[in-house]
């Protein structure tokens, strides 16, 4: 029982769906299922119910989902502590200025209780720079928003939340149950300065060329909306401000939260971080 393929059967069983875990390792799909049988083989139990829709756990893949993890677990550990007996232990995280985030409290408690010997350095980056500087090698790896520019880095989902129309409360809107995007045609939108990832630009103004102020920060984009009656895009459920609410977008993608580092840098700090990052957004 090799533990790379115990990293291939738990990304089989978070995703539930082998083209989706092939696409998070980054590998094909026939390979992943010839290791996911050959793991099967080993063990001599069936661990996964496969279907035309995806997969699901039998009880001994529930059982090895849970050992495989604490394997996983204990060889990162093991390898953190390396590093860190060799003075390296020091990992530069890249975040967005918008930080009031639960599942980053929660990841920051447990990173310093897994890993209380590693240093980490945080870079907060504004809105017009998504990866938070990870191409540049500002920072080695990014707990940010999607979507963007993919190219040349890793990318984990870490969980997807609904957006809706940031409006103030006494906009004409405001008091709908839900909105389309049709529905705000016309409207005023805050933008990103020029030479903002476009990927991350459409998505913010929900996929089409909008006219508004031009805003760096969260704070901007409230003030904008606050002062101005000008539309923005947040979660649901994120109030920025008591004179602000969201309400939701039926036909607007959810923004994804992940965590994001340069391919192919198989660090042992990256790799502590990803691991204890996917169970604090998982919780």
């Amino acid at each position: 029982m090799e533990l790379r393929t115990l990293r291939y059967f738990v990304a089989v069983a978070e995703e539930l769906h082998f083209g989706r875990a092939a696409a998070r390792l980054h590998m094909s799909q026939p390979p992943l299922s010839r290791a996911i049988k050959g793991l099967e083989a080993d063990v001599g139990a069936t661990l996964l119910h496969r279907s035309a829709t995806g997969v699901a756990l039998t009880p001994a893949g529930v059982v090895l989902l849970e050992e495989a993890r604490n394997v996983i677990d204990q060889v990162e550990r093991a390898r953190v502590r390396v590093a860190t007996a060799a003075g390296t232990a020091t990992i530069t995280v890249g975040i967005l200025s918008d930080s009031a985030d639960p599942g980053a409290t929660r990841l920051a408690a447990a990173y310093r209780r897994r890993y209380p010997g590693v240093e980490v350095r945080l870079r907060e980056a504004d809105l017009t720079d998504p990866t938070c500087g990870l191409p540049a090698g500002s920072v080695d790896i990014a707990l940010t928003r999607g979507p963007f520019n993919e190219t040349g880095l890793t990318v984990r989902e870490l969980r997807a939340d609904p957006v809706g129309a940031l409006l103030r409360r006494d906009d004409p809107l405001a008091e709908r149950a839900d909105l389309t995007l049709a529905d705000l045609s016309g409207r005023r939108w805050f933008q990103f300065p020029a030479g903002t990832d476009p990927i991350w630009q459409a998505y913010w103004n929900g996929g089409e060329p909008r006219e508004g102020p031009v805003v760096r920060a969260v704070q901007e984009c409230v003030q904008a909306v606050l002062w101005n009656g000008t539309v923005g895009i947040a979660p649901l459920g994120h109030l920025p401000s008591a004179e602000l609410t969201v309400v939701p977008l039926t036909d607007m993608a959810p923004s994804r939260v992940v965590t994001a580092w340069r391919r192919g840098d198989t660090s042992p700090l990256i790799q502590s971080f990803v691991q204890t990052a996917t169970s604090a957004y998982r919780a």
